[in-house]
Formats: structure tokens, C-alpha cells, sequence
């Protein structure tokens, strides 16, 4: 019987150190049913080697810097970004194929809220990180400023980008032109880039992201990719009103 008992507190006693240790780190009372609703209630670990660096306070609520950093981590096939207490949870969706997991980019957020990196690898586990980013708010509830513009229309979708090479790696920056409007303000709708990619000179995939509403108006975009000696990368997508993005980075 003692063994028996003893056997049992050891379960239990192992049984509180996993919840444990699958705590959420940032306190998020929203962290359950975000973990339920996009990683369908999987376990996550999370883990250090998983960094998001953001301000601690947001100076301008509608373009806060984020970047995902991972030390270390191999096989990354996905890199979910979500930030808990915006309206609209999902920022970006990565799957980096070719490409480094890590990204830089710039988003909305509504109030205070961690910013999150999921990270699925191709055991098909579920990592995570993330970093708490105080704001002042309204970044989502606000229109874009670029439509007052006259010309926004004829800007819409051009892509600037540089490319800096080393002869084995390119760090790839994008700026591509667009309102990102969430549908939040007052009689705007939604109307966001919802697809991206960057293709090498045979059009295949280097890398592919899914893009939301709470990415920041004109999105920036950095990545590391190999250096394929190619002359320039193409970017292709389109956003959720059809207009396609196509454009050619030369380095």
C-alpha cells in the first residue's frame, strides 16, 4: 500500500512540474483560449530560445517594431504571431521554407498586450515565446493616414525593398504600400495584404507569409535568406480585394 501511495504522489507530484513548467510565463488571462483556438488546445513549451523583441512601451500604437528572433532552433516550418489583447489576434502567419525563421515587421495594437511567437517544428511540436509591449492604444480602431493622400491609389501595392549580400547570406527589408485598414474605424472596411511571398528566378518559393489586419499601414519586412546569385528576387501576392503585388528587389 505505502508503495502504492508513494508511486502515486510521485505521478502527481510529476503531474504538477509539467503544468508547471507549461505555465504561461506572461500571465495572459487570455492565454487558454488562445491556445485553444489556434493551436487546437496542443501542448506549447515555452522555451528561451525563442525571443520576441519589442519596445516595453509602444511610442506610436499604430507601427510598433517587433522582432522574432530564434537561437539555435532547428527545423522551424511555421511562425504563428498573435498579440493577445488585440481585437484582431492574428498578425502573420511564416512558414520560412528556405528562408531564416527569424522576421522583423511592424504592427497595430489596441492596448497593452504580449505579442507572441508560435512556433511549430517538424516533429510537429508546438514552442513559444513572447514579450508584454505597453501602448496607449487605438492603433487598431484608427483609419490609415496614407489615404488622405491624393495618389494612394496609384501607390497601392508598389513594393520598395533593398537587398544587402555577403556571398553566402542576403538580408531582404520590404516596404510595400498599403492602407492595411482593419474594418474597425467607422465606415472603412477591411482592406489588407493577406498573401505574400518571396520567389527565386524559376518562381519557386523561398519563403511564404500570411499576413492580418494588425500588421502596420505601408508593412516593412525583414528576412535572411541564402544568397542564390540571383540577379534580383521577385515578391508576389495580393491582398483581400484581389489586387496582385508583383516586383522585382534588385541588390
Amino acid at each position: 500500500m505505502n508503495k502504492v501511495i508513494a508511486a502515486l504522489g510521485f505521478a502527481l507530484a510529476l503531474a504538477g512540474a509539467v503544468h508547471a513548467a507549461d505555465a504561461d510565463p506572461l500571465n495572459s488571462s487570455r492565454w487558454p483560449d488562445l491556445q485553444r483556438e489556434y493551436l487546437n488546445d496542443a501542448p506549447v513549451a515555452f522555451d528561451p530560445r525563442i525571443e520576441v523583441l519589442a519596445p516595453k512601451v509602444a511610442e506610436d500604437s499604430m507601427n510598433v517594431p517587433v522582432t522574432v528572433r530564434l537561437k539555435g532552433l532547428p527545423d522551424v516550418k511555421r511562425v504563428l504571431v498573435i498579440a493577445d489583447f488585440n481585437p484582431i489576434v492574428k498578425v502573420l502567419d511564416f512558414q520560412p521554407l528556405l528562408a531564416q525563421p527569424g522576421l522583423s515587421f511592424r504592427i497595430k495594437l489596441q492596448q497593452a498586450s504580449p505579442i507572441r511567437a508560435l512556433v511549430q517544428t517538424g516533429d510537429g511540436n508546438w514552442l513559444a515565446g513572447g514579450a508584454w509591449v505597453d501602448a496607449a492604444g487605438g492603433g487598431c480602431t484608427a483609419p490609415s493616414t496614407g489615404r488622405s493622400a491624393p495618389d494612394w491609389a496609384q501607390k497601392l501595392n508598389q513594393v520598395q525593398g533593398r537587398v544587402w549580400r555577403d556571398g553566402q547570406n542576403q538580408r531582404v527589408r520590404l516596404r510595400i504600400m498599403h492602407p492595411m485598414d482593419t474594418g474597425l474605424a467607422p465606415g472603412i472596411p477591411a482592406f489588407f495584404i493577406e498573401q505574400l511571398a518571396i520567389v527565386d528566378d524559376k518562381g519557386d518559393p523561398m519563403l511564404k507569409l500570411e499576413t492580418f489586419e494588425p500588421l502596420s499601414e505601408n508593412p516593412v519586412f525583414s528576412f535572411d535568406l541564402p544568397d542564390t546569385g540571383a540577379v534580383a528576387l521577385r515578391v508576389v501576392g495580393r491582398d483581400n480585394n484581389g489586387n496582385r503585388i508583383d516586383a522585382k528587389v534588385q541588390p
